[in-house]
């Protein structure tokens, strides 16, 4: 039956099924970023810099609330592959309404935050006031859009666990077309600038949420959906939460060093802050592609772990990792050399072309080394380790690329765009080499070591 329910991932060669499962994962994921990149693009060609360095500006606040409920996805993921590969399907279907009503709570939970809170956490970033009412204006809208986003997570990871990384794309597809088109109609027809592209995005992530429900509801497997049937299971929804509030709270520790950073960049002007954003729209797009093999770890260890092929860990954590770096170095490389066509997309300007080229070669350039230190999260994951990752995610990660913003950039000589961004690189080798020294000792008692399974 599991075999079944999706790529076979506990017998036969693994790379070319990890490769069949993270490539339209990675597709899923660029289309995902297409929401907000669309949104920039028309902004920045058919809109005002302010309104560009707006909708870009709230991109890592945005990216705080949506890391958290995208983390606890990393439960529902675990714990569904967990009874797939050991036939529990009882249990199985009481993981898929438990997941069903936790993304509906959280989804409530992050739109009610974001709406109450952004005026405030947009001001601590130092956002200019040429650029607050239209940030702010944005913020609020496409905040209404975390309900069915949160949904649409916590149901994409159901499909995955089965293997299923094709209709959630397909899904995508159809609300990024629906993005792209109202984006344009609202924009240039009905001349609603940030109000139009935020409702545009609200609307497109109704349609995927939906359509995911849809195809759980017909599922003819384990993961089978029954509407009446969703509530929260307490013993079911404490395990998705031990695993899954360590990954989202890393999420959300990523993104609020992220602020700092954007702060700073806030610091630098409008013009700068234009082609942060663009670059980091750009950037996005490579460390999704290097990123869709966390959660390919994370579900084949899982899964493997659930049938007791332990022997098979090593194999796929080899695996993933040169698949990520690969990925990274050729993406990087490619984003490098293209770098002022790929900033033409969002803005025409030369002054922000520039701006926006001086972060991209740093960050592009060293992007492998994050690709590697990504995955090396959803390994452990996948070995039912959530919180040691997050605490060092937490040291090396953030807290030194918090470290190195208060004291080396405070320098006069240091005090530069250049010089903001090489915080990144850094912080990225410090946490690799911590996590993988931490698997050491994990993988070797895990055999030993079957909690998560009884």
């Amino acid at each position: 039956m599991a075999a079944k329910s999706g790529i076979d991932m506990t017998n036969g060669a693994i790379l070319p099924k990890m490769l069949a499962f993270a490539l339209p994962l990675m597709a899923s994921s660029i289309m995902q970023l297409l929401f907000n990149a669309s949104d920039i693009a028309v902004v920045g060609h058919f809109g005002s810099e302010h309104s560009l360095a707006a909708v870009g500006s709230t991109t890592t606040l945005i990216s705080l609330l949506t890391n958290f409920f995208i983390g606890l996805t990393i439960g529902t993921n675990v714990l569904a592959s967990l009874c797939l590969g050991a036939n529990d399907f009882k249990r199985l279907a009481r993981v898929v309404h438990t997941s069903v009503a936790l993304g509906l709570a959280s989804g409530l939970f992050s739109a009610s935050f974001g709406f109450v809170f952004a005026e405030r956490i947009l001001i601590m970033m130092q956002t200019p006031e040429s650029v607050l009412p239209l940030s702010l204006q944005y913020t609020r809208i496409y905040f209404f859009g975390m309900i069915p986003t949160a949904v649409y997570n916590f149901g994409a990871a159901l499909l995955y666990a089965k293997g299923d990384t094709r209709r959630p794309l397909l899904f995508l597809m159809i609300s990024g077309a629906i993005n792209v088109a109202l984006n344009l109609i609202f924009v240039i027809v009905f001349k609603m600038d940030v109000a139009g592209v935020a409702l545009a995005t609200v609307i497109a992530q109704s349609v995927a949420a939906s359509l995911v429900i849809l195809c759980l509801m017909r599922q003819r497997s384990p993961i089978r959906l029954y509407l009446w049937a969703v509530k929260l299971n307490s013993e079911i929804a404490v395990r998705i939460l031990k695993l899954g509030i360590p990954a989202g709270f890393q999420g959300i520790v990523f993104s609020l060093s992220n602020l700092v950073i954007q702060a700073s960049v806030n610091g630098f002007g409008p013009v700068y802050m234009a082609g942060s954003a663009a670059s980091q729209n750009i950037e996005q797009f490579v460390w999704v592609c290097m990123n869709a093999f966390q959660p390919t770890a994370t579900t084949f260890i899982s899964r493997n772990i659930g049938a007791k092929k332990f022997e098979r860990v090593n194999q796929i954590k080899n695996r993933a990792l040169g698949c990520a770096f690969t990925s990274g170095v050729i993406l990087g490389t490619l984003t490098v050399m293209f770098g002022p066509t790929l900033l033409s997309v969002y803005t025409n300007r030369p002054e922000t072309i520039a701006a926006g080229l001086l972060r991209l070669h740093i960050v592009c350039g060293t992007y492998a080394i994050c690709g590697l230190m990504d995955t090396m999260t959803g390994v452990l994951r996948g070995l039912g380790e959530s919180l040691g990752p997050a605490l060092i995610a937490l040291a090396g990660a953030c807290g030194l690329r918090l470290l190195f913003i208060a004291t080396v950039f405070q320098m006069t000589e240091f005090h530069t765009f250049q010089w903001l961004f090489a915080s990144y690189p850094l912080s990225w080798i410090v946490t690799l080499a911590a996590l993988l020294i931490y698997f050491i000792p994990v993988r070797k008692r895990y055999p030993l070591n079957n909690e998560i399974l009884t």
